[in-house]
């Protein structure tokens, strides 16, 4: 308590009541203040400024970065669908021409096989009539033979005079023919 007292005592003396600041205090505080306000204003609030208007252009230089960047990706995109549009309808094209080209190809092939067909027929026709004739040229030869022979025989004189052979050779093969003939209606 003595010393309590002794504190208000040295307070009295001076009249200084401790609810009212002090005016040299307040004005020493003013003055700090303004100076630290000046620079604040003049340095630190610029650069802060700057600084923010930086961030600010890199921000949008970077948004319209990403816009070129995205409208140049849906054109490549929009290009990438186009080609690939094309190459499927080329593909089908060629997949077209290529059937029809087979198409082409295989009624060649037939058409060859038929001609070649025909033309086998034909060579193979020639080649029994060329045997036909050969085989009745033949068989008129055996059978002229046997027919002088045989004639030589019932006649009982011999029919070796060729002229005369061919002539009973020929009226025998005529007569064979017509009863064919006959036979035949």
């Amino acid at each position: 308590m003595i010393r309590s007292e002794a504190i208000l005592l040295a307070a009295g003396e001076e009249g200084a009541n401790p609810l009212l600041p002090n005016w040299w205090e307040v004005l020493v505080t003013a003055v700090g203040f303004a100076v630290l306000m000046f620079i604040v204003v003049k340095y630190i609030a610029p650069a802060l400024e700057k600084s923010y208007q930086d961030r600010v252009e890199a921000i949008e230089g970077g948004l319209e970065k990403a816009e070129k960047a995205q409208a140049e990706a849906n054109a490549l995109k929009a290009d990438y669908e186009q080609q690939q549009q094309e190459g499927y309808a080329e593909a089908n094209r060629i997949r077209e021409e290529a059937r029809a080209e087979g198409a082409q190809i295989l009624a060649e092939a037939r058409e060859k096989a038929a001609a070649e067909s025909t033309r086998m027929i034909e060579q193979a026709e020639a080649q029994i009539a060329a045997e036909r004739l050969q085989a009745e040229s033949s068989l008129r030869a055996d059978v002229g033979t046997l027919a002088t022979s045989l004639a030589s025989r019932i006649v009982g004189e011999a029919l070796e005079d060729d002229a005369r052979s061919q002539r009973v050779v020929d009226r025998f093969l005529a007569d064979l023919e017509r009863d064919s003939a006959g036979v035949a209606e």
